[in-house]
């Protein structure tokens, strides 16, 4: 896209800047901070800062309260200052445009009580686009006094005066032209449907695996999780078929398996964004991925969840059209109606990184056979 960009083959690079944005997302979050530092690189990926601008306007401190905020350009940090929408405390953004202002002066005092008129004015210099993007007067909480005090030579003399007055007697009339407070987005609840979504897992089980596809370090909440989770099948083991598993899910992509294991509170499942192909005949063979998973979630007795990211991309999935879904070489986590006549499921590890359950479960032959009281399968898909 850049390329296309320098050799002015300006509408391929504006298709291939929407083609990031509408089917890219999930890669583009996860290389955030770079993708955010490169669009404002280059004036003409306008689509792309303002969908990095859009997040960060309700999800500030992803660039705010980063490492690279310091080698922030000046345009992007005017671009986030200046919108209505920014969600954070004035105060707050008055701080980081400072600590931004005198950090591109290197040469700079510590302590702004020994900067010289000249250290100011090389400051003022510095700041003087983001300075009128600050609303000065519609702070929540107090101590904008505090704040500005120490930097009130940046300011217009008349600008001062009024906030000071106005910190004395809210209700005053000001003579300084002042911007309109930012805008409080409220955030809106989603629908809860009366019928759980799953008999197998909650809305919490849900927004930690949405977490785990999209690489987060931290899980998402309830509210803010990003995927509808759609149901394609669900079963007990006893009626489980591999005939139903390859009616419903074949080609089916961005799928998510989970099973409740018989007689525990053991919760199992996997991860697959690409999909099981149905073979030919009783033939088989493997699907490389490497972005698959597999995991056990914190149920009742089991206090923590284990995610088991693939290791062996090249055996992350095996299809068979005898079998059902199966995650890994060793069946790391697999269904099938011919494995054995009361345990269809089977655990091992040998494919992805980590055991999911307890190596007392495991038999002789290096992984255990269980049952499930119920198992569903489920395509995820970006809410809109």
């Amino acid at each position: 896209m850049l390329i296309a960009y320098e050799f002015l083959f300006d509408e391929l690079a504006k298709q291939l800047e929407i083609y990031l944005i509408e089917t890219e997302a999930h890669w583009l979050r996860l290389h955030f901070t770079r993708i955010h530092q490169i669009s404002f690189q280059n004036y003409k990926l306008q689509e792309l800062q303002k969908w990095c601008n859009d997040i960060v306007a309700k999800y500030p401190d992803k660039i705010f309260d980063s490492e690279d905020f310091f080698s922030l350009q000046e345009h992007a940090l005017v671009s986030l200052i200046s919108r209505d929408d920014l969600q954070m405390e004035e105060v707050k953004i008055w701080n980081r445009v400072i600590e931004w202002g005198i950090e591109q002066n290197p040469g700079l005092p510590s302590n702004p009580k020994n900067w010289t008129h000249e250290d100011f004015l090389a400051l003022k210099t510095t700041l003087q686009n983001c300075l009128p993007h600050i609303r000065y007067f519609h702070i929540s909480g107090d101590g904008i006094i505090d704040n500005v005090r120490p930097y009130k030579k940046l300011l217009e003399k008349n600008l001062w005066k009024d906030i000071k007055n106005r910190s004395i007697s809210p209700n005053r009339q000001v003579s300084s032209i002042i911007l309109p407070p930012r805008k409080i987005l409220t955030p809106t609840l989603p629908i809860r449907n009366t019928e759980p979504f799953s008999t197998v897992i909650n809305e919490t089980h849900a927004a930690e695996i949405a977490s785990w596809v999209d690489k987060q370090v931290n899980t998402y909440s309830l509210i803010n999780n990003p995927y509808e989770f759609k149901l394609l099948l669900r079963g007990t083991s006893d009626g489980f078929t591999a005939n139903s598993f390859w009616n419903l899910c074949d080609k089916q992509t961005h799928l998510v398996v989970v099973m409740k294991v018989e007689g525990t509170d053991e919760i199992l499942g996997g991860y697959n964004p690409i999909g099981w192909d149905k073979p030919d005949g009783m033939s088989y063979h493997y699907k490389n991925c490497n972005y698959s998973f597999i995991f056990s979630l914190k149920n009742g007795t089991i206090q923590n969840s284990i995610l088991s990211r693939v290791i062996q991309p090249k055996e992350a999935f095996f299809c068979h059209s005898g079998y059902g879904p199966m995650f890994g070489a060793g069946f790391d986590l697999a269904m099938s109606n011919s494995f054995n006549q009361n345990r269809k499921c089977w655990n091992a590890q040998k494919s992805y990184e980590k055991r999911i359950r307890k190596a007392s479960t495991f038999e002789s032959s290096g992984g255990s056979w269980f049952s499930v009281e119920e198992y569903e399968i489920f395509q995820i898909s970006k809410k809109t």
